[in-house]
């Protein structure tokens, strides 16, 4: 996807998960396990870019984990969004940043059918256990995120 800005990109992460497993991928370009995820286009919201994301990456419909989203009946073109999990900035090079939204959500299916266009090396549900072998060089924030879903639907 495009930049929307040279210096900084919203971005959204989501960590996807099916009967106590949760899905990684392993970067094309940076070579590590990562959750689905990436930029938010102009006209969509953060919600929005999470279901697309997860549907090109790797073909899965999800269901985001919804925190407390307020409902209110209101006149005017209003929307509550289901909040991140987790927001984070961090660099991507020395003159680019990412703020990133990371979202949990269900699976019904581990079928993974990845869009053509996507070069995910390769993606692998993994087990909370299997998050911690050294073999896999997971990066700790990574580690982290994709426990806590693991630990809010067990």
């Amino acid at each position: 996807m495009p930049h929307i800005h040279d210096k900084i990109d919203f971005t959204v992460e989501v960590f996807v998960v099916y009967n106590n497993k949760v899905l990684l991928r392993k970067h094309d370009k940076y070579k590590m396990w990562l959750s689905v995820g990436g930029h938010i286009e102009l006209d969509e919201d953060p919600n929005q870019a999470a279901i697309r994301e997860v549907k090109e990456e790797v073909g899965l419909d999800i269901e985001p984990i919804k925190g407390d989203v307020p409902l209110f009946n209101l006149d005017f073109e209003y929307k509550e969004l289901t909040p991140p999990r987790f927001l984070n900035r961090h660099r991507i090079n020395p003159n680019h940043e990412h703020i990133t939204f990371v979202y949990f959500a269900k699976s019904n299916t581990d079928l993974i059918k990845p869009c053509e266009d996507e070069k995910s090396e390769e993606c692998r549900w993994f087990t909370e256990e299997e998050l911690n072998n050294p073999l896999y060089n997971i990066k700790e924030n990574v580690k982290f995120y994709a426990k806590k879903p693991l630990e809010e639907l067990a």
